[in-house]
């Protein structure tokens, strides 16, 4: 099912599927509700599915001014209280991470657990494992052909938005976000950090996401990429329902969760 819900001046779309206790989806950059396909009915048929479009993606409208990763939070804050209607386990992918941490720091009462795959905290220069492929996208670019596609087929505000859209996202990229391991830190939702060995993002990047996480788990899919729930779903359905029924690390040999004063989880060596 799909409707709309008028969250403070963004008309957002949004789907609902299954039951049980809250989860909300979010999707990539430039993505729509479509790229969630392959998790949908594992997650389905164990937990209620909320899944929002944000500002300028699939169905949602643009907004007029710059592209930011502390709006779509506030949209996520927002699409918790009014359409949710109270606290719920998020699930965000590669940009919808970047909006999952952001809300559980903005709103740690409306977020139980949480898993971020392929997600920054730094812009694209310190987390890209090729920051310069940024350079070579454009509206009209051969890479963007599938967004673009994605877009033309959902938005409502037409094909000839597009450049609009697609030049203010990847300006986003370049700039945002810009969390640092003192804003990781109080996070206080239990996470579990997913990429995939030949992501978009360093391994250096996403250990140190991890690392700095007050309560983190880390899975690095190998032979993934940055499409790791299309690559490897029934992998990552595993992963994300395993990490959501809750329960302890209970390792037989643990260093960072070993009892008393934490060891340094910035330390490399």
């Amino acid at each position: 099912m799909g409707d709309y819900a008028d969250l403070a001046g963004v008309r957002t779309w949004y789907e609902t599927e299954g039951s049980g206790d809250p989860l909300v989806l979010l999707h990539g950059g430039f993505c729509t509700n479509d790229t969630w396909g392959a998790q949908r009915p594992e997650l389905a048929a164990s937990y209620r599915l909320y899944l929002p479009e944000r500002r300028a993606h699939g169905r949602t409208p643009d907004v007029e001014g710059p592209l930011a990763y502390t709006d779509m939070a506030g949209d996520t804050v927002a699409f918790l209280e009014s359409v949710v209607g109270g606290p719920a386990h998020l699930v965000g992918w590669s940009d919808g991470g970047v909006v999952a941490l952001l809300t559980a720091l903005a709103r740690p009462d409306l977020v139980r657990r949480m898993v971020v795959i392929g997600a920054t905290f730094r812009p694209a220069s310190e987390a890209f494992v090729a920051p310069e492929m940024l350079d070579a996208l454009t509206p009209d670019s051969a890479d963007m052909a599938f967004f673009r596609e994605l877009y033309v087929a959902a938005s409502p505000d037409g094909p000839d938005h597009w450049p609009a859209v697609a030049t203010r996202m990847i300006d986003m990229w370049r700039t945002q976000p810009t969390l640092d391991a003192g804003d990781l830190a109080a996070v206080r939702a239990p996470t579990l950090v997913i990429a995939g060995d030949d992501d978009l993002m360093t391994l250096e990047h996403t250990a140190a996401l991890y690392r700095a996480l007050h309560d983190a788990r880390l899975a690095v899919v190998p032979g993934a990429s940055h499409l790791v729930p299309l690559e490897q779903p029934a992998e990552v359905d595993r992963l994300i329902l395993g990490h959501l029924a809750g329960g302890e690390a209970g390792t037989m040999m643990p260093v960072l969760r070993a009892p008393g004063p934490a060891p340094d989880r910035d330390a490399t060596g």
